[in-house]
């Protein structure tokens, strides 16, 4: 077995040779026992000669490889350059990659070639987009996971923090969730590695798009209480609560402020 920076003539040419010697020790031998060398019955096949031409057509190693799991393409491609040229197409790669989970579809490029490696199910994850009232333990128990694996896949050392973030990457552990699933692959900055994520929502447009209008709510909410603060000259966590009082409607807030101020005043008089 060769390496992958290996001349093909380095590698194929021992084995012609060795196809060659055996053929011939062969022939010499039929010839003394009187045999015709000239019958197919009696041609000698050694562990190379027969196909040893598809070894080397890429037609054929291409038709080959797309039947060879992961792992074992991966190996293919340090055999010789010829090899690893054919090894390398993305879609053979994809195609490997997809098969055991019967997925549709695989989104992307990884950023290091190793990510083809390993297709196992400990690749995939789920991407879960956070809201306030989550916890990891409730994600835990809502995906049927542990709460280590759920922190060990986002690199979280603790609880605390969860939302800093918009969303929390999930490990899967029902090979069912991925079929006919659309994986997309990336390299999550929190988690800080590289996996092929599975979105509910149908794809990462639709959660970016759902995070734009939470932080464009959120910076609008920001600006009625600046304004209702600055209207009543009180602090945010008096705003908020007037805003509260009156579902989200400043006027209505400004009205019950008001109401407030106008018993207080009444109050002192009597």
């Amino acid at each position: 077995m060769g390496c992958c920076g290996e001349e093909e003539e380095e590698i194929l040419q021992p084995l012609q040779q060795q196809t060659l010697t055996l053929h011939s020790s062969s022939s010499s031998s039929m010839a003394s026992e009187g045999k015709s060398t000239g019958d197919d019955s009696y041609a000698t096949i050694s562990p190379m000669n027969s196909n040893f031409e598809a070894l080397i057509c890429k037609d054929i190693l291409r038709t080959i490889f797309e039947k060879l799991p992961a792992a074992d393409l991966a190996r293919s491609a340090c055999v010789c350059r010829l090899w690893s040229s054919v090894a390398s197409d993305r879609e053979i790669h994809v195609r490997a990659f997809k098969a055991p989970w019967k997925l549709k579809d695989l989104i992307g490029n990884p950023t290091s070639g190793s990510f083809w490696r390993d297709n196992s199910l400990s690749r995939f994850a789920i991407s879960h987009r956070l809201i306030r009232t989550d916890t990891v333990a409730s994600l835990a128990v809502k995906y049927s996971v542990q709460v280590t694996d759920i922190k060990r896949l986002n690199n979280m050392m603790s609880d605390y923090g969860i939302h800093s973030r918009d969303r929390l990457l999930i490990p899967v552990n029902m090979p069912s969730v991925l079929i006919d699933g659309t994986c997309y692959i990336e390299l999550d900055a929190h988690a800080k590695r590289e996996v092929a994520v599975l979105y509910p929502e149908g794809s990462p447009e639709k959660m970016a798009t759902h995070v734009l209008n939470k932080v464009t709510s959120e910076r609008g909410k920001r600006r009625v209480i600046d304004s209702l603060r600055r209207s009543m000259q009180v602090d945010d966590r008096t705003a908020q609560y007037y805003l509260s009082l009156s579902n989200g409607d400043p006027r209505g807030a400004l009205m019950e402020f008001s109401e407030d101020v106008r018993w207080e005043r009444q109050a002192r008089l009597t």
